[in-house]
């Protein structure tokens, strides 16, 4: 069989995620996998129709399509996501069409699932027969019993493209309102209270609702704010996963283009920060994923750590939960508070009036009081992730993050904790006490809520 692999590293074919289809095309020599480097070739791709032509025959006359890339910023690289808006752009969804396709990522693990299902359901999008997925740890080819896991899953995508096993959808159309909003005049004004509020978006001249909710938006205050457009800003490229930057926050683009100066004098010094763009293929567009992807010059630190943080969407944001996530994500890992998000896909021009107003109120008031919500598992759970892996195998990549992690406190692993350490291993050694178990079974309850019930009294003496 004929395999297309889409190669989405903008590293081309040195980089990690290549080096696990190596392993399955030495696994399966029986079967050709055909590589053609999406990410690292997009600029051409995008301005050469022949280029984007050969890969179309490529894909018309191969068996199946293996979507291989590294998981970027929640997502994909924004290069792979540009070549994706292609597809669609220039009609060509039917080359694709009940092709057998499967995904494989690399990654250390952080938020890989968001990024399968973008995949997932841009595949259900153009009609793919989708197989399955694999996410790989960067190291876990050097690992038997990944190498083996990784052996049975192109094993079984063999398999089922011979057999033509019927595969099932996941993901259902988006369904687009026809709705044109028209904004009424603000009732109120917002006083920003002196904080510096920033709108960046992407918003084009055909993009009529998104460019009418950020004015209606801008309205909302009693003074100006600012609004950028990335689309304005010289930004030569998206990021090379080259880790230059992981030693002192020094990206290989410094001084060449407009992002850096761009985040560094507008982005960090701002109070609340805005984000408005329009939802395309299940994200946002490649331009808003260059974005994310360039942010990366800051390693994992919490660049926008406090910030109040809102989102203009127009889209229907309610059929691509992936999408709502990514943003609630985003914030928690940040540190920042998500103070809302407002769509347009409701239809009601009134009511986006509204949220678009109460938006802005909310987040001037949680800027005043500097209310950051409690994180869900979304932040916890990558905040530890990023965590043990600075602390541990990329120490010395990202020596920047190290640092400061170090001076954060972020280092907080419960070893450290000799009291509870301590503690623990007194109660242990009572447990195998059938006395002592009954006891602690009796009073577990009581002893559970006791210390926050001296919280609570604390807290009423002092009124």
């Amino acid at each position: 069989m004929k395999i297309i692999v889409l190669n989405g590293s903008p590293k081309g074919m040195t980089s990690v995620t290549m080096q696990y289809v190596h392993y399955i095309q030495n696994k399966f020599p029986q079967h050709e996998l055909k590589f053609i480097n999406i990410s690292q070739r997009i600029k051409k791709i995008e301005t050469d129709m022949r280029s984007f032509q050969e890969i179309l025959d490529e894909v018309k006359g191969s068996d199946g399509v293996l979507w291989a890339s590294p998981v970027y910023f929640f997502l994909v690289p924004s290069n792979y996501k540009r070549f994706i808006e292609l597809i669609f752009e220039r009609n060509v969804e039917s080359v694709f069409a009940d092709k057998y396709t499967a995904c494989l990522t690399t990654s250390i693990h952080f938020f890989d699932h968001t990024a399968h299902n973008y995949i997932h359901a841009i595949c259900d999008d153009l009609k793919m027969k989708f197989v399955g997925s694999f996410s790989a740890d960067m190291g876990d080819l050097g690992k038997e019993v990944e190498r083996e896991r990784l052996g049975l899953f192109a094993g079984n995508f063999f398999e089922i493209i011979e057999n033509k096993t019927p595969t099932s959808k996941r993901y259902m159309p988006v369904i687009q309102r026809d709705f044109d909003y028209l904004p009424g005049e603000a009732r109120e004004v917002v006083d920003a209270a002196g904080k510096n509020v920033v709108v960046v978006t992407d918003v084009q001249d055909h993009q009529l609702n998104l460019s009418r909710m950020v004015e209606r938006f801008k309205d909302s205050f009693s003074g100006e704010i600012e609004v950028i457009n990335l689309r304005a800003l010289d930004i030569k490229g998206s990021c090379l996963g080259c880790i230059q930057c992981g030693y002192d926050n020094q990206c290989v683009y410094q001084d060449k283009d407009e992002y850096i100066d761009f985040y560094n004098t507008k982005l960090k010094p701002a109070d609340i920060l805005i984000i408005a763009g329009t939802i395309q293929d299940r994200y946002l567009s490649s331009r808003w994923k260059m974005f994310f992807d360039r942010s990366f010059f800051n390693g994992h630190a919490p660049s926008l750590m406090g910030k109040q943080m809102g989102f203009i969407i127009s889209g229907s944001l309610s059929q691509v939960p992936n999408l709502r996530q990514i943003f609630e994500a985003h914030s928690e890992i940040q540190h920042a508070n998500l103070a809302g998000i407002v769509t347009d896909e409701y239809g009601n021009s009134a009511q986006v009036d509204e949220l678009l107003q109460d938006l802005a109120g909310n987040l001037v008031q949680f800027a005043d009081s500097g209310y950051i919500r409690t994180p869900t598992f979304l932040g916890v759970g990558g905040r530890k992730l990023f965590r043990d892996e600075i602390w541990g195998r990329l120490r010395f990549p990202f020596r920047a993050d190290y640092l400061l992690y170090k001076k954060l406190g972020v280092f907080d692993f419960p070893q450290k904790n000799y009291k509870m350490r301590v503690q623990i291993a007194i109660m242990s050694l009572l447990s195998k006490s059938p006395g002592f178990r009954k006891e602690v079974n009796k009073r577990m309850k009581d002893e559970m809520v006791k210390p926050l019930q001296k919280v609570l009294e604390s807290v009423s003496s002092d009124r």
